[in-house]
């Protein structure tokens, strides 16, 4: 079940990839370079075919414009948009780490139980800035500010009291499970 026009050009193609013809010795061109131009004009009615057909109909992406054209020109678009698809962490110049980690910081203090954890990742993180910013690697450069340790405390402090007082007093204590000891009916 061919297309007509697709086994013309087929047959075409495959007259002209033989041999020199006649129409090239006559001209005086190179040998093959009609068949240059038919292997193009069989390209584009093989397309036009499966256009017809409708193999291009339903293709990811159809009808919406090309990702990031338009955009400033970026030489090293490849690998953001690789480290983006991939949710890849940890890869990247220190500048643009520490703006992700910054935007993070607040949840992730959320997380944290005691006051002492909360203010050893906030040294941690006013420690790596610093170091960044003395470095002279190149890239972009750091304009992530060090955090306030006791301002950051205090905010830390007042979530998780906010936190708790959203909870129902009958669920501020799970009840444990003692290991190893049965209660007795």
């Amino acid at each position: 079940m061919t297309d007509p026009r697709e086994a013309a050009a087929r047959y075409r193609a495959r007259q002209q990839s033989g041999s020199e013809t006649d129409a090239d010795a006559e001209t005086g061109t190179a040998p093959g370079a009609g068949a240059a131009v038919d292997r193009a004009a069989y390209i584009e009615s093989a397309i036009q075919v499966a256009i017809r057909r409708g193999d291009f109909d339903d293709l990811p992406g159809a009808g919406k414009p090309i990702e990031g054209l338009g955009d400033h020109h970026d030489p090293d678009w490849w690998i953001r948009r690789k480290i983006e698809n991939e949710n890849l962490t940890g890869l990247g110049p220190p500048a643009i780490l520490l703006r992700t980690e910054d935007r993070e910081l607040d949840d992730q203090l959320d997380l944290l139980g005691r006051e002492s954890d909360v203010r050893h990742v906030l040294e941690d993180f006013n420690r790596r800035v610093l170091e960044a910013r003395r470095q002279l690697m190149g890239g972009p450069p750091v304009v992530t500010q060090p955090r306030d340790i006791d301002a950051e405390v205090a905010g830390w402090a007042e979530r998780r009291a906010a936190r708790r007082a959203l909870r129902p007093a009958d669920a501020e204590r799970p009840k444990r499970r003692r290991f190893g000891i049965r209660r007795r009916a």
